[in-house]
């Protein structure tokens, strides 16, 4: 217990980097001026993107300036076994359409383990966190703390599963398993992004998972689910948020999420273009 009191401290640090991110995230919402562009990748950033996570950098700047940083939008800074981990707005895409579903992750990794981790939602009214050894957490604050646990489901057929989308699970050759784990659970949502994460963390959901996702978009999500009694890893089954992609579980399940998941290479990848085919022929007779 000693050791998880630690990170006390910094964990109402990184409380009081999602305060100041929420301020300026929710200001910026809808906003008619928002600026947004494309970056390289082709995925969008918008300048609330770049002053949360400068003024994340500037408060850590001061309150640890021997930690080392590293963000979605601006060059890393730093060096040595701390390191923050910033996704100043997760599920950007939605931001600027005007869906509230999105959120500032925030986290602390500590000599390749991450520590520290709170995922704050404003417009969804919910912030959930978790320190290493003390648990996992959602609320409004830290004064408003109710403890979360993963589901106890025991097999893929009573599974309540989440992602975010079809598409790079066909990209990296795993779309036909990806369809079956879809076809044997019980039930299916897209609620995407970090959202899908905590909702296994909070027992909603049992699994979520996504086939591409770098550092800044796991980090906070992986010390919440462990937190919380679930077990996060690569799709491949390398426990952390090290990638390739990302399948949280409430434990229970992980396994036989891995199996269905595995990739065959003696098998062709024919899960999008053959079921969309088929929609659209039945189209004219139903109607």
């Amino acid at each position: 217990m000693a050791r998880a009191n630690h990170y006390n401290d910094d964990l109402r640090l990184a409380h009081l980097l999602a305060d100041k991110a929420d301020s300026i995230t929710t200001s910026r919402f809808r906003a008619q001026n928002l600026r947004v562009s494309a970056k390289p990748d082709l995925t969008v950033v918008s300048d609330a993107d770049t002053a949360v996570e400068r003024s994340i950098r500037g408060t850590l700047g001061s309150a640890r300036p021997r930690d080392a940083v590293h963000g979605e939008e601006l060059a890393d800074s730093g060096w040595g076994p701390r390191r923050w981990i910033v996704d100043p707005i997760d599920g950007t895409a939605n931001f600027v359409r005007g869906v509230p579903v999105w959120a500032s992750l925030i986290a602390l990794m500590d000599e390749g383990e991450v520590k520290v981790g709170v995922v704050s939602a404003p417009s969804l009214g919910r912030r959930w966190w978790a320190g290493a050894g003390q648990g996992a957490f959602t609320g409004r604050s830290l004064l408003q703390a109710q403890p979360i646990q993963v589901s106890a489901r025991r097999t893929i057929e009573d599974a309540f599963v989440s992602y975010s989308s079809l598409h790079g699970w066909v990209d990296c050759g795993r779309g036909r398993q990806f369809g079956n784990l879809l076809r044997l659970s019980a039930r299916t949502r897209a609620f995407g992004d970090f959202w899908s994460y905590m909702l296994v963390a909070e027992g909603a959901v049992d699994l979520a998972c996504e086939p591409e996702l770098a550092l800044h978009d796991m980090a906070a999500l992986d010390v919440i689910v462990r937190e919380a009694g679930g077990r996060f890893s690569s799709i491949d089954g390398q426990d952390g948020p090290g990638g390739p992609g990302a399948l949280a579980s409430n434990g229970l399940l992980h396994e036989a999420a891995l199996s269905l998941l595995a990739p065959d290479d003696n098998h062709e990848d024919s899960l999008v273009i053959p079921r969309r085919a088929a929609v659209v022929a039945s189209t004219p007779a139903a109607g």
